[in-house]
């Protein structure tokens, strides 16, 4: 390994805030149905298909105001109908270029790699008021 590919090689692992770690665990279970698969005090970590997060008690927070975490999915609309169904609030968002309608945005364009001609988007905050988002490319 080269000094260059000290970092491409490594996996990405998201860490969000929470004042009320308890009040966390209590979100992400009832409202996503996520349950912690390992902890230690402070901390809860969770794993999604192969990438992993961790809310961590912390006295800071996020200011809410760009997206921090965002799971892809296979069907936005069935997510986004069940998390619903579960008490999750999706925020209105509009700016230029971008505009929810029932909490679903279409994004157009996406990196090719992805080989998708662009996005379907919804973003929701959770109990500590990081902004998270779901996302489904569009082929």
């Amino acid at each position: 390994m080269t000094d260059a590919d000290v970092l491409s090689r490594a996996r990405v692992a998201t860490r969000l805030p929470a004042g009320d770690l308890e009040r966390a665990r209590r979100f992400y279970a009832e409202k996503l149905g996520l349950n912690p698969a390992d902890e230690r005090p402070g901390g809860l970590l969770y794993r999604c298909a192969g990438a992993e997060f961790v809310v961590f008690r912390s006295t800071g927070s996020s200011p809410g105001t760009f997206t921090q975490m965002a799971f892809e999915v296979d069907d936005l609309a069935a997510a986004v109908t069940e998390l619903r169904r579960r008490g999750v609030v999706f925020a209105d968002v509009d700016v230029p270029g971008l505009r929810t309608r029932d909490g679903i945005a279409e994004v157009e364009g996406n990196y090719p790699s992805k080989g998708a001609r662009g996005e379907r988007g919804a973003w929701f905050r959770d109990s500590e008021g990081n902004l998270l988002g779901i996302g489904q490319p569009v082929f």
